[in-house]
């Protein structure tokens, strides 16, 4: 479905779904509604080229010896995780972290790709079986964005998460998720179409926080890491102006990168989520609710007193990582892939 079709459909979902209003108030919103979808379709012009092919390929930054037996990584999910919006495979954002894994391990990364353009949670499983025989070490999931356009719900869309995070694990992978992004930092968006976007892409990002650390992964918040980038400089839009470009998927890139390195044994350093949180522990849902309102940040499981869970379930702890540096980071531009 392209961008404007979904865009359509959400304004349709936000339009219908005030019933505490009243029914003239709920007519004008729509047909605010409307009329901004129509204008976001002229906006965004239809990208048919599909994202270079990012699959069954090693990585090694600059310097790194391609003897040494590869970190086996997996990248499962939606346009996002395929790189929609970019030319080379170099600046796909698997491609760009597997680079930045393999100049802090100083190991070759090999790269599974299995993401697919406009997927949705209900075809991760499909994704998993096809990783075939590949025993990935980490294995990366963005999904979301589509199940937001599509009007699924987040009780319908996140089991299948859910059980993709535990096939996963059942492989010996760890598994970082990027929740949902922020549909509202889509520039094309306008008031008030852009809250209803950010509200449902939050009440996503916040099931699927729950879910993933139960299942026995670790998120990430993608949020609206990009927001403000978007907003000040079209240089992180694709020529879409709906997907990043290579320097969008970098920064994406840099946010789930800290808890990848971190789930390899890769020291981190951990600190406070924000000055209004803490690292304490804390019922899980309530760290998926923190999160989900500020980008980069981590939630993984954690105990308490040697317990993993309370009367109010699972525990869970909120932290931003950072990576320890290793000394100056080689450019992309030096990394091979083969």
């Amino acid at each position: 479905m392209r961008p404007d079709d979904r865009l359509r459909r959400v304004a349709l979902y936000v339009s219908g779904g005030l019933g505490a209003a009243t029914i003239a108030s709920t007519g004008a919103l729509a047909t605010v509604m409307w009329a901004e979808t129509r204008l976001a379709k002229r906006r965004i012009p239809v990208a048919t080229d599909p994202p270079p092919v990012s699959h069954d390929t090693t990585w090694a930054a600059a310097g790194v010896s391609r003897s040494r037996p590869p970190i086996r990584m997996a990248m499962l999910g939606d346009s996002t995780a395929a790189g929609y919006g970019v030319y080379r495979d170099r600046d796909t954002p698997a491609a760009q972290i597997a680079i930045a894994i393999s100049e802090a391990a100083r190991r070759p990364v090999h790269v599974t790709n299995v993401a697919v353009v406009g997927a949705e949670s209900p075809d991760l499983p499909q994704q998993l079986t096809a990783l075939g025989r590949a025993r990935p070490e980490l294995a990366i999931i963005m999904i979301g964005a589509n199940d937001v356009t599509e009007l699924t719900k987040p009780s319908v869309a996140v089991p299948y998460l859910a059980d993709t995070v535990r096939g996963l694990c059942s492989l010996g992978a760890e598994v970082v998720v990027g929740t949902c992004p922020d549909l509202g930092t889509i520039r094309p968006l306008a008031q008030p179409l852009r809250a209803y976007a950010r509200r449902l892409s939050r009440q996503m990002a916040r099931a699927q926080t729950v879910a993933v650390v139960e299942a026995g992964g670790r998120t990430v918040s993608l949020g609206d890491i990009l927001g403000p980038l978007f907003m000040s400089n079209l240089h992180f839009f694709a020529e879409d102006r709906f997907h990043p470009s290579a320097a969008g998927y970098a920064e994406a890139a840099q946010a789930v990168l800290p808890s990848c390195l971190d789930a390899l044994g890769l020291r981190t350093r951990a600190r406070s989520a924000s000055t209004f949180t803490t690292r304490r522990v804390k019922p899980v849902a309530r760290a998926a609710a923190q999160a989900a309102a500020r980008p980069g940040t981590e939630v993984a499981a954690a105990e308490r007193f040697g317990r993993s869970e309370n009367r109010r379930g699972p525990l869970a702890q909120l932290r931003r990582r950072v990576p320890r540096r290793r000394g100056p980071a080689s450019s992309p531009e030096a990394a091979v892939g083969v």
